[in-house]
C-alpha cells in the first residue's frame, strides 16, 4: 500500500503579530480620554497670620445640616433642597450680616451636599443680580469689572464650611 503524502495546512505567519499588538497598544493609549474627576469648585481665603477670634452672634448665624439620611435642616427645621435658595435669600435680605455654616455627617451623600452648596450659591447669586440691575440697571453677566467688585462688596458670599462628624 502508498503512504499518502499529508499536505501541509496553510499558515499565517506570526512573525509580525508582536508588532501590530504593540502598535495597536499605542494607538489606543494615544487616543484615549481619561476622565477625571475634579473637586468643588470653591475659592478659599488665603491664610491669615495672628488672626484673631470674633464672637459672632447667634442671630447672624444660619446654620444647616446634612445627616446622613440627606435630609436637609435650617436652624432645625427639616427643609427641602430646592426650598434652600429662597430661604436663605429672605433670610438674607433681613438680615445682611448673616453667615451661613454648612455642616455634614460622614455618611451624608454627596449629591445632597453639592446640591446644597449649589442652592446657597444661588441665593447668592440672584441676590447680586437684583442689586446689579437696582444699581447699574443691566444683569450680573454685562456688569464691568469694577461694578462686579462693588457687587461683592456689598453682597459677600458669606458661607462656612464646618468640617463633618
Amino acid at each position: 500500500m502508498l503512504k499518502r503524502k499529508k499536505k501541509e495546512g496553510a499558515t499565517i505567519p506570526l512573525a509580525g503579530m508582536a508588532d501590530i499588538a504593540f502598535l495597536l497598544l499605542i494607538f489606543f493609549l494615544l487616543v484615549t480620554t481619561i476622565d477625571v474627576d475634579t473637586g468643588i469648585g470653591l475659592v478659599l481665603p488665603p491664610p491669615v497670620e495672628d488672626a484673631e477670634e470674633i464672637e459672632v452672634e447667634e442671630e447672624n448665624i444660619a446654620n444647616i445640616l446634612v445627616n446622613a439620611a440627606g435630609e436637609v435642616l435650617l436652624d432645625g427645621d427639616i427643609i427641602s433642597v430646592p426650598q434652600i435658595s429662597g430661604t436663605i435669600a429672605d433670610k438674607i435680605r433681613a438680615n445682611p450680616e448673616l453667615i451661613v455654616s454648612v455642616k455634614t455627617d460622614r455618611r451624608t451623600p454627596y449629591n445632597v451636599y453639592i446640591d446644597t452648596i449649589d442652592q446657597l450659591k444661588m441665593a447668592y447669586n440672584e441676590l447680586r443680580e437684583a442689586y446689579a440691575r437696582q444699581n447699574f440697571g443691566v444683569r450680573l453677566d454685562d456688569v464691568t469689572r469694577e461694578q462686579l467688585e462693588q457687587i461683592r462688596r456689598e453682597i459677600p458670599q458669606r458661607i462656612s464650611l464646618a468640617e463633618p462628624e
